[in-house]
Order: structure tokens, then sequence, then C-alpha cells
């Protein structure tokens, strides 16, 4: 009988080049991330003409960056990424429903999408025991 991790047995490991891809993948995620949750946080001119155009009130938008910075920093700890990649998704999707209510270019809807896949496909890549959660052969 073999022993298993979760639901991946024991004898799979990831190599170093998947490990890799997936740290790149999540870094071009978070790199963007990071840098959206600052500017909301300083609340410059651009956040305050989207919070505008979004009808979103322009004080929420630095309460809004560190939600967002939290988030990121929930998913950078590897003992929580799953937890922070499903809290970005859903941070993620209420960045789409807003674009949405507001009828903006399809660009606008498709840049988060993107941005959550990069998430996941990275986490993917490096997480054993999410990938065998998930990719289960039954």
């Amino acid at each position: 009988m073999q022993a298993t991790i979760g639901t991946v047995p024991a004898s799979q490991s990831i190599s170093r080049a998947m490990s890799w891809a997936g740290r790149v993948i999540s870094a071009l995620a978070v790199l963007f991330l990071v840098f959206d949750g600052v500017i909301k946080v300083m609340n410059i001119q651009p956040v305050v003409d989207a919070s505008i155009l979004l009808g979103l009130p322009v004080d929420r938008a630095p309460s809004m960056g560190v939600l967002l910075l939290a988030c990121v920093a929930v998913h950078l700890i590897p003992r929580t990424a799953v937890l922070g990649v499903i809290l970005l998704t859903g941070y993620l999707g209420g960045a789409i429903a807003l674009q949405v209510r507001v009828g903006t270019e399809p660009f606008s809807l498709v840049f988060p999408l993107i941005l959550g896949a990069l998430l996941w496909g990275g986490l993917l890549l490096r997480d054993l025991q999410l990938r065998g959660l998930l990719l289960r052969q039954s």
C-alpha cells in the first residue's frame, strides 16, 4: 500500500521546472495586484477617476486597497496560499461585476479573468496537494 499526501501518492513530486514556472506565473499576477492595491491605498487621481466611473465612493478606495493587499499577503504564505487564491477569486469576481454593471469595454471584463487564471494556474503548478485534489483521476 502506497502512502499518500492528501489525495496524492507520496512518491509523486513537483519538478523544479514546474515549481519555478508556477512561481513565475503567480508572480505576474501578484505584482499587478500589489501595484493595484498600493495605488488604491494612495488614492491617486486615476483611482479617484475610476471610482467615480464605477459609481464607488472615492473615500472607500484605500480600504479596498488594504483588503486587496491583505488577500495577496494570505496568498503569499505557502500554508495559506489556497485560501488566498480563493479570496482573490472573490475580489476579482467583484471587479468583474462592477465592470459589467457600468458596461465597460470587453478587456475590462477579461483582465480580471486572466489574473484569476494566472493565480490558479501558478498555484496548481507548485502545489501537489491542490493538484491531486482538483485533478484527481476517478
